[in-house]
Formats: C-alpha cells, sequence, structure tokens
C-alpha cells in the first residue's frame, strides 16, 4: 500500500469520525475565518494610502476584481479537490512525485509560516497601535513597542494554558467588527454626499499627479501588489471545512453538501471584504488628510479608527478601537492554531521533525520567540511588515492556482483561464517582492531553517522503525512456517530483479560454510523513497524452487528490521538473515540510505534492530558476508 493511498485513507477516516462533530453552519465558519480575513481592515486602508497615495481607491477596485474573478474560483476549486481541510499544500503534494513534491511542501510551509507569523505579529502590532492612540489611554501609555510585545506574550500564555477556538467568540467579534465598520463608513458617505466637493479634489489630485485616467489605470495596475495582504483569508476558508454543516446525503468520499457551503462560505466572505475594501480605501483617502498616514500621522496603521473618533466621538471610537484589539488580537491566535496545525501535519510524517514537533506546547514557545524577534526586527511598524504579509499570502494564493491548473489537465479552456489567473497572481508577487523584499528576506530564512532543520531530523532518525503494523499473507506465513528449522529462521536478503540465486547460495556454502537448506530470500522494493512512515508493512510471497519473500516499501533496512523482529515474535523463533557486503564508499552508502532508501543494508538492518531490542539475546541476529 502506498503512503498516498494509506494517508488517504487516514483523511477518510478523519472524514467520516468527524462527520457526527461537523454541526457548524457554514455563517459561523466564515466567522472563524472572518476574525483573519476581514480584521486585515484594521490596517489594510492605511497600508494602501501608504503604498498608493490617491490612486488606492482604483487600485483597490483592481485588487477586488482579482479575489472576485481570481482567488475565488482558485478556492472554490481547492475546495473540491481538499474537502478534507488540507489545503492548496497537499494537493501539490499529491500532484508532484518523490522528493520533488517534498522540497515543493518545505518551501511552501517557510511562506506559510512567514504568512502566520507575520499575520501575529502585524495584527498586534496594529492592536497596539489602536490601543496606544486612544485618547483615555494615551495619557498613561504610549509605547506601542512594549504594549505589542504585552499582547505577544499574553497570546502565547492563553495557548501554553491550552487554547481552544471558540466558535461564538469569533462570531460575537466578527458581527460586532463589521456592524461597527459599516456604521463609520456610512457616515464617511454621508459626508461625502453632503460636500461633493471631496470627489472632486480627490479627482483633481488624481489627474495633477498623473495626468490622464489612461495613466491613473496604469498607475493603479503598477501599485496594487502592494495592496494584495487584502487578500489574506482564502486558505483558512478551505482549512475550516471538516466543521462545515453538510446535507444528509453527503459521504466521507463525497461531501456534495459540504462543499457547496463552503462555496457559500468563500463567495459570502469574498464578496463582504470586496465592499469593506472598497468602501473604506475611498472614503478614508477622501476624508483623511495625506499628512495622517504618514509614518506616526494620526491614522498611520489606523485610519477607520481615525474616522471614528472623528465622525462619531471618542465615545464610539473607543468602541471601534476594543472591537478592532479584539478581532486582531483574535486573528493572531488563529494564526498561532494554523501554525499549530500546519507543522504536524506534515514534516513529522516526512521524518523531518522530531516526535514532539505534534506537541503543542512546544511549538507554541518557539513560534512565540519568533514572533518577539520579528516584532523587534520590524520595530512593531505595522507598514514595514506589510510586504512580508503579501509575500506569503500571494505564494500560497500563487501556488493553490498553480494546482489547480494542474488539477485541470485536459479541459483546455479550464486550464488556459486558471492559468491567466496563476500568471497574475505571479505578477502580482513578483512586483510585490520588488518593491518590498522584506517578505522574500523573513520567507528565506525560514525556508532555509526548515530546510535544514528536516535535513538534520531526516538523519537523525532513519534509524526507527517506519511501520506501524507487520501484515503476512497466507502464502507467506505458509512459506515461513514451512522453513522453520530447529527454531531458527534463515534470510537472505536478495535485490529484486537479479538473477543470481544459485550464485548465491553456492558463495554462502562454499565461501562462508553456511548450510543452505530451508533458506528464503527476501526481496524488498523501494517504491518512494521520500516517504518516511507508513501505516502497513505488507510481506507476500512466491513460491517456487527458490521460495522468495516480497515486500514494497519506502526504505530496505527499516522493512527488514521490521519483519526480523515481527517474525521472531510471532513464531518464537530465532530469526538469521544474511548480507552482503556493498562496494560502495561509507559515505556515499549513508546518503543513499538516508535519500534513496539504499546504502550498506545489513549494517543498517543491524543498527535499527540494537534501537529497538535492547536485550542482545531478544535480538534477531545479522550475517554480513
Amino acid at each position: 500500500m502506498s503512503a498516498t493511498a494509506i494517508e488517504q485513507g487516514q483523511v477518510r477516516q478523519k472524514v467520516e469520525n468527524h462527520e457526527e462533530h461537523s454541526s457548524t453552519s457554514w455563517l459561523q465558519a466564515m466567522c472563524v475565518t472572518g476574525v483573519d480575513y476581514f480584521s486585515s481592515l484594521g490596517y489594510q486602508p492605511s497600508i494602501a494610502f501608504a503604498a498608493a497615495s490617491f490612486v488606492s481607491p482604483i487600485a483597490t477596485l483592481l485588487l477586488v476584481l482579482l479575489t472576485i474573478f481570481g482567488a475565488l474560483p482558485v478556492y472554490r476549486r481547492v475546495s473540491q479537490k481538499s474537502f478534507s481541510g488540507q489545503g492548496s499544500i497537499s494537493m501539490l503534494e499529491s500532484l508532484l512525485p518523490g522528493w520533488w513534491s517534498k522540497i515543493l511542501v518545505l518551501v511552501l510551509i517557510g511562506f506559510a509560516a512567514t504568512d502566520f507569523v507575520i499575520t501575529i505579529t502585524l495584527s498586534a502590532a496594529d492592536a497596539g497601535a489602536h490601543l496606544v492612540a486612544n485618547p483615555l489611554i494615551k495619557p498613561y501609555f504610549h509605547n506601542q513597542m512594549a504594549m505589542t510585545l504585552f499582547l505577544l506574550t499574553a497570546l502565547g500564555a492563553l495557548f501554553y494554558k491550552g487554547f481552544k477556538e471558540v466558535i461564538g467568540v469569533a462570531v460575537a467579534l466578527v458581527a460586532a467588527y463589521l456592524s461597527l465598520n459599516a456604521i463609520v463608513m456610512g457616515v464617511g458617505i454621508y459626508h461625502i454626499i453632503v460636500d461633493p466637493q471631496l470627489v472632486g479634489h480627490w479627482w483633481s489630485a488624481l489627474l495633477v499627479t498623473k495626468g490622464s485616467f489612461t495613466n491613473v489605470l496604469i498607475a493603479a495596475a503598477i501599485v496594487f501588489p502592494s495592496l494584495a495582504l487584502g487578500l489574506s483569508g482564502f486558505e483558512t476558508g478551505v482549512a475550516v471545512m471538516p466543521m462545515i454543516k453538510g446535507s444528509a446525503t453527503d459521504t466521507p468520499t463525497n461531501p456534495a453538501g459540504r462543499i457547496a457551503n463552503t462555496g457559500k462560505l468563500l463567495k459570502t466572505s469574498a464578496f463582504i471584504m470586496a465592499a469593506a475594501l472598497i468602501t473604506s480605501s475611498f472614503v478614508t483617502t477622501l476624508l483623511i488628510p495625506a499628512k495622517e498616514f504618514a509614518h506616526g500621522g494620526q491614522a498611520d496603521g489606523r485610519a477607520i479608527a481615525f474616522l471614528a473618533h472623528k465622525l462619531l466621538g471618542d465615545g464610539f471610537g473607543t468602541i471601534y478601537d476594543f472591537s478592532t484589539v479584539g478581532i486582531l488580537w483574535f486573528a493572531g491566535a488563529s494564526a498561532l492554531a494554523g501554525l499549530i496545525n500546519l507543522v504536524p501535519r506534515y514534516l513529522p510524517r516526512y521524518g523531518m521533525a522530531p516526535e514532539w514537533a505534534r506537541a503543542t506546547r512546544p511549538l507554541v514557545l518557539f513560534f512565540l520567540g519568533v514572533s518577539f524577534l520579528v516584532t523587534i526586527i520590524f520595530h512593531a511598524d505595522v507598514d514595514a511588515q506589510g510586504g512580508a504579509y503579501a509575500t506569503g499570502v500571494l505564494v500560497l494564493i500563487a501556488s493553490a492556482a498553480f494546482a489547480v491548473t494542474l488539477s485541470v489537465k485536459g479541459k483546455k479552456v479550464l486550464q488556459a483561464a486558471f492559468g491567466t489567473v496563476t500568471l497574475i497572481f505571479i505578477y502580482t508577487l513578483i512586483s510585490n517582492i520588488k518593491d518590498r523584499p522584506d517578505g522574500l528576506k523573513v520567507a528565506s530564512c525560514f525556508i532555509g531553517l526548515i530546510l535544514l532543520s528536516s535535513a538534520i531530523s531526516r538523519a537523525r532518525r532513519s534509524l526507527e522503525l517506519r511501520h506501524e503494523h507487520l501484515i503476512l499473507t497466507p502464502a507467506a506465513k505458509q512459506l515461513i512456517a514451512s522453513n522453520l528449522n530447529d527454531g531458527r529462521l534463515k534470510i537472505v536478503a536478495h535485490r529484486p530483479n537479479i538473477n543470481g540465486y544459485v550464485q548465491k547460495l553456492k558463495d554462502l556454502r562454499e565461501r562462508h560454510g553456511i548450510h543452505t537448506g530451508n533458506l528464503l530470500f527476501l526481496e524488498v522494493e523501494v517504491k518512494d523513497p521520500s516517504e518516511f512512515f507508513e501505516n502497513e508493512l505488507t510481506i507476500d510471497a512466491r513460491p517456487g524452487e527458490k521460495p522468495v519473500l516480497l515486500c514494497r516499501t519506502h526504505s530496505v533496512a527499516p522493512a527488514i528490521a521490521k519483519l526480523l523482529i515481527g517474525v521472531q515474535k510471532m513464531y518464537g523463533c530465532t530469526a538469521h538473515c544474511y548480507f552482503a557486503w556493498s562496494e560502495r564508499q561509507p559515505l556515499e552508502n549513508a546518503v543513499r540510505y538516508v535519500v534513496f532508501g539504499e546504502g550498506e543494508i545489513g549494517a543498517e538492518t543491524e543498527a535499527i534492530i540494537r534501537r529497538e531490542e535492547p536485550a542482545m539475546g531478544k535480538r534477531p541476529l545479522v550475517h554480513i558476508c
């Protein structure tokens, strides 16, 4: 059984087990994703104006069009292919073979870690900015860095104690936040309606700076990639799929109702965010003086909050501030939860992280330390972190678009459409990296750390047993039982597809004085050496003049060790296994073992057996001739 098949079986089992617990409506699940997606309104208008100035409403409109006609169709396809919440990374993993898929996944995890970590630090920084700028707090405390680090510490403490996403809290936060934003935007639009000269002044400023409407559109097309952090939230929308209620006719392999409801979630959240982005960009650009958007200005990182205080008074503004702080802080919690779920899903399964990486508390401490470091490096500056955040978001969306393009192979129209969307996102990504390379620098640090630690972990864990269960087919059981002799079972390791049974028996008898009666040959075929764990090791048999035991697995030595240990326990015998020395150099053998699942098989098998069975008298015996 292949690792892919095993993983699919595990996914099906998880979906099956979750059926009775998937009772969350898509509207409630939308609020869980919304704490990340909608919370970006806290800083998006400020970052948009800082990047595009008076062009920001037009650039935001282009971003919205890309959201509706690009990201939304892509992730609707992802939800159809990844209905257990694995996301686009898992799609790419299944579409590419062997080590290529593992390396790609590790790189994407690096970008995903950038996305999640910057979500945590950016949200905390913006929450800190809202708090220290509040007129009730500012006279007593105005150190944004200290406030940001305090919020991060509180977030880590909550997770260290034990955090569970509370849907009710997410619903309340999102409902309150969107309602307060609607009020501020409504009042802002009213002020624009009663003073139409505001529109004229804005339009005049556009034409004065750009010369013509054509130039305005060109400028918007050039700068809109800098606004791309407004695209965040789609990966989370797919990740929450397992909790969404489906229909009575759903099955684990075809949850059509859940997929349809996820489509409603994605469409509704996309259209809500589209309306909010356009409205907030237009209103803030027209009503807030440009100088207030500058670094240190009153609207820096908090444009809508600035309007809430200015248009509706400090009482309402304070309510808005605390609502914003709440949803931003909860967005950080959601991102940390995403990290804690992402790392154990892949790295331990690849053998590229120690088993403690499956535990929550060590991961919380690690990512909290990384978040502190990133916050200090960026000086808790919201604008400075925008590029890194956009880079992580865009890489994930571009990779999702690429995965969807590959998945519709053979459908030329769809492939052309999604291929075009992929190219647009790649352009957006490259433009964003060119203008703000910090994101690529941060992601490169994560990617380098992940690749290095993964290689070290894979090498250190190479002598572990990698199979949960040993399964002997009836033919294998019969062959083993018929070849037991005086409580001993003799097995000869033999490379598959190489004739030479007679010569190997002759060598054992003449050169090493080994009695060749009742000998079994064992052939292990390597299928995908990039995989690490496998649920089952199935041993079959091929009877004949030279009886042979057969198996297919990811690495030879762990499979032979599992067979020898298992057979010795099942039959109460002493298992002997005979190997030939390799002609290769030791370093080459070590590399071949870690990368290709082969190497100095006898020595590796002996090392695994010693590790798994401390008592020397109970170990199977390995002979290297």
